[in-house]
């Protein structure tokens, strides 16, 4: 599991603890989002930029719910941000 897949696990995981399994089925609607299990959390980010699915996937949560669920995506992310090179962090991250 990549960290990419690891932050995009974690968002939708934050995200549900707001929202239940709504979460998952947002999420399922991005391209790129591949939900592997949502009982364990395990999904890969795949089909091109990942930075793009990841910016994808805040942008769904926060067209739906508002500013306030970009700032719990970017909470849920920050532990994972340090593995990842500057180039690599999404726009809606930073």
């Amino acid at each position: 599991m990549t960290t990419i897949d690891q932050i995009a696990g974690t968002i939708i995981k934050e995200q549900e603890l707001i929202i239940g399994p709504l979460a998952w089925q947002e999420a399922g609607k991005v391209s790129g989002v591949h939900i592997i299990d949502a009982r364990s959390g395990s999904v890969t980010v795949g089909n091109g930029d990942s930075k793009l699915v990841i910016d994808k996937l805040v942008s769904q949560y926060e067209r739906l719910f508002g500013r306030a669920s970009r700032e719990v995506c970017r909470e849920a992310a920050t532990p994972f941000l340090s593995n990842l090179a500057p180039a690599e962090i999404p726009l809606s991250l930073q």
